[in-house]
């Protein structure tokens, strides 16, 4: 028997199963790209800029790190702060509600770690 099941239901119907998967659903929708976990990872270490943003996160092209900052903006993920008065120097942080997925981020953090030794030997 499942964990969820027995935590969420002790009966198990499908439109359960729905209500359960439409948050999640949201979630991927918010984290689920490629490049908006390791975003969300290196703000929560510091703030950075963009380039230094950038230069954290090998791979990632300067037009998907603007993508995903702004979905990550509109999601209430990320904050955009202006360092200067003409807007030129920027500066992105968690919000509130970017940092209350700390917890999942360790969690993701441990099992992948675990999973990593169990397949690569």
């Amino acid at each position: 028997m499942s964990i969820l099941k027995d935590k969420f239901s002790n009966s198990t119907t499908d439109d359960e199963c729905k209500v359960f998967i439409r948050p999640i659903r949201d979630v991927i929708d918010i984290i689920g790209s490629k490049w908006s976990l390791p975003i969300l990872v290196a703000l929560s270490f510091k703030n950075h800029r963009f380039k230094e943003l950038k230069a954290q996160i090998s791979g990632i092209t300067p037009r998907m790190l603007s993508k995903e900052l702004k979905n990550l903006e509109l999601n209430y993920m990320v904050n955009k702060i202006s360092l200067n008065d003409s807007n030129t120097i920027v500066e992105y942080s968690l919000t509130s509600h970017g940092k209350s997925l700390d917890e999942i981020l360790v969690a993701m953090r441990t099992w992948g770690k675990v999973h990593r030794e169990k397949t690569i030997k």
